[in-house]
């Protein structure tokens, strides 16, 4: 894993939402917040693989659960913010914002002794004005997205998990998962070795943007 932040992580600007397509990687972007059989399924089958994934904790987990967020990135597996409550950004004022994304940060460093370098905005699949500027201020760059979303945060089964994420899925892409629900956990074996059949390789959100230069300053 790379010892630094790409440019990009530290450099405001648009949601990120695929990375470069030349190098044949993607990442798969774990919302977080789960039960120990599942993560412990999530971190055997990115074993398997030799994967890595990115992990956007939720803070209520990580306090209530500490021993699942360091287990994580002892397998390394990196570790980003995902607020604290989990409530729908979109509908927050500023201080409710900043509040949410401060002790998100908060618990992460206490917790891991580094809060990382990336945040996703909960309950939402973009930011808003708000959000960014919040961020900002607790110095992320921009926040992280995605292009992939097989929805398994509604459970449709593990099979539809696979094709959906298998369907689109790409060089660059960064896919949205979920800890919390056992559909992502039971289709990932399938989905890595399929990956790998095409010549994907699962990655962190670091290592796939370790060369993206950061955004223009406005």
């Amino acid at each position: 894993m790379p010892t630094g932040p790409p440019a990009i992580a530290r450099t405001p600007g648009p949601d990120i939402t695929t990375g470069p397509i030349g190098r044949g990687e993607l990442t798969l972007t774990f919302h977080g917040a789960g039960s120990a059989d599942i993560t412990q399924g999530v971190i055997d089958a990115l074993a398997a693989a030799d994967a890595k994934a990115t992990i956007f904790a939720v803070g209520l987990w990580v306090a209530r659960d500490p021993a699942q967020v360091r287990a994580l990135r002892d397998a390394g597996h990196e570790i980003g913010n995902h607020t604290y409550d989990h409530l729908d950004m979109l509908g927050l004022d500023a201080a409710t914002a900043h509040d949410q994304i401060a002790r998100g940060q908060d618990i992460l460093a206490s917790t891991l002794g580094d809060p990382g370098w990336w945040f996703r905005p909960s309950g939402t699949s973009h930011s808003n004005e708000t959000i960014r500027a919040a961020a900002v201020e607790l110095g992320y760059g921009p926040c992280v997205s995605y292009d992939v979303d097989p929805e398994d945060f509604r459970d449709p089964g593990a099979a539809l998990v696979a094709s959906r994420t298998l369907a689109a899925a790409q060089a660059g892409s960064i896919v949205s998962l979920h800890l919390g629900h056992p559909g992502a956990v039971t289709a990932l074996p399938g989905i890595l070795s399929t990956l790998a059949e095409r010549g994907l390789k699962a990655v962190t959100l670091t290592t796939l943007l370790r060369d993206s230069p950061g955004h223009p300053t406005p």
